[in-house]
């Protein structure tokens, strides 16, 4: 294979070039591209660029050769573990037959994905929809579910996509991203000009975001705003309040009210974040010393006994999103439950999910 290059379509505007290089290379792992990047082997008019720079219309991105290899599916990754565990021979990535072009020279055919992988993970996608019609899917993600793909991780909803690619080739993308143990609401764009149009959106600050957590302590005052910088721990892969000015350090807002509490020990808190930082919820609660419930990077509180009835695991649901249909002719107002191990905690603590919930009133800036 040669260097080639490809200009960036009208309807990828502003498009991560991470994403751009997952829609149109689906084989190439992420950590592939960052080294290519890392070696200046990929650049976008000409220039060093990151996984996260923004395209713009016409720009020409340089492409190396791309190493492609065949990979197991998320569903096939599960029947490996599976057959791992009754002692039989785990299943083979699907075969790539050779076939010639016009010139002769010998090419790799697409890797044919066995149906009933794509079976699988089309009918666990269906069972998380909470909302779809012709340009969007918004999904309800369990706890444990990566969104995508890094190292050790097999099974993530990106992957999963691939079972919904259609007859013309697309396959639907994803609009942001919520952490592995977060649960909740996760927004799909079927087409590449919804998902340009909905990123805009989320960029522009127009979608309300809800989330629902559980904190020792009860927060004062019962309602407030947090406002931080924060910029990436490495070394603890967190994130840490920085100052104004640091390395890589940026603003981050959110707004938090108090729901409803048990006994002045735990606080079901509903939380707003206006900027999207990585990790802003879980660091902002601990930050204000109410760090969230079975959070194994954030909870700081030394000897905190895990009442009886409680998971040890990330009380953290993303309730609510609120967004402009990307036709513009509507809102998409969808609502997740809460999962099974915050409702056991719900219960056992007498929160009543129905309950007002006051974040509704706090400000969107």
């Amino acid at each position: 294979m040669a260097v080639e290059t490809r200009r960036v379509d009208a309807d990828e505007e502003g498009m991560r070039l991470d994403r751009w290089f997952k829609s149109h290379f689906p084989d190439l792992s992420f950590g592939h591209l960052q080294k290519l990047l890392r070696s200046g082997q990929v650049r976008v008019e000409g220039g060093r660029v990151k996984t996260n720079t923004r395209l713009s219309a016409g720009q020409v991105i340089r492409i190396p050769p791309l190493e492609e290899k065949p990979q197991l599916s998320a569903a096939d990754h599960l029947e490996a573990e599976e057959a791992k565990a009754r002692g039989e021979a785990p299943p083979r990535p699907a075969a790539r037959s050779a076939r010639s072009d016009e010139d002769g020279e010998e090419l790799a055919a697409p890797a044919v994905r066995r149906a009933s992988s794509d079976d699988k993970d089309a009918r666990a996608l269906k069972d998380m929809t909470l909302y779809e019609d012709r340009d969007v899917l918004v999904l309800n993600k369990p706890f444990g579910l990566a969104v995508q793909g890094g190292s050790g991780t097999y099974r993530h909803v990106d992957g999963m996509l691939e079972a919904l690619r259609g007859s013309d080739g697309q396959k639907p993308r994803l609009v942001h991203r919520i952490d592995k143990d977060t649960s909740g609401i996760l927004l799909v764009a079927k087409s590449r000009l919804s998902a340009s149009t909905l990123a805009k959106t989320f960029r522009s600050r127009s979608a309300r975001k809800v989330y629902w957590a559980l904190v020792p302590g009860v927060p004062r005052p019962s309602q407030g705003r947090i406002s931080t910088y924060l910029a990436k721990d490495e070394a603890a892969e967190k994130m840490r309040v920085a100052r104004h000015g640091d390395d890589e350090a940026s603003h981050a807002i959110s707004y938090y009210a108090v729901v409803d509490n048990a006994a002045q020990k735990l606080a079901w808190l509903s939380m707003k974040p206006v900027t999207g930082r990585t990790h802003q919820l879980r660091a902002h609660a601990a930050h204000i010393g109410h760090p969230i419930v079975g959070d194994p990077k954030y909870f700081d509180i030394e000897n905190w006994p895990l009442p009886g009835g409680l998971q040890n695991r990330l009380h953290l649901l993303a309730r609510r999103l609120v967004i402009p249909h990307p036709r513009g002719d509507k809102l998409i107002d969808v609502s997740a439950p809460l999962p099974p191990h915050m409702q056991q905690s719900w219960n056992v603590l007498g929160f009543d999910a129905s309950h007002y919930d006051p974040i509704v009133d706090a400000p969107e800036s």
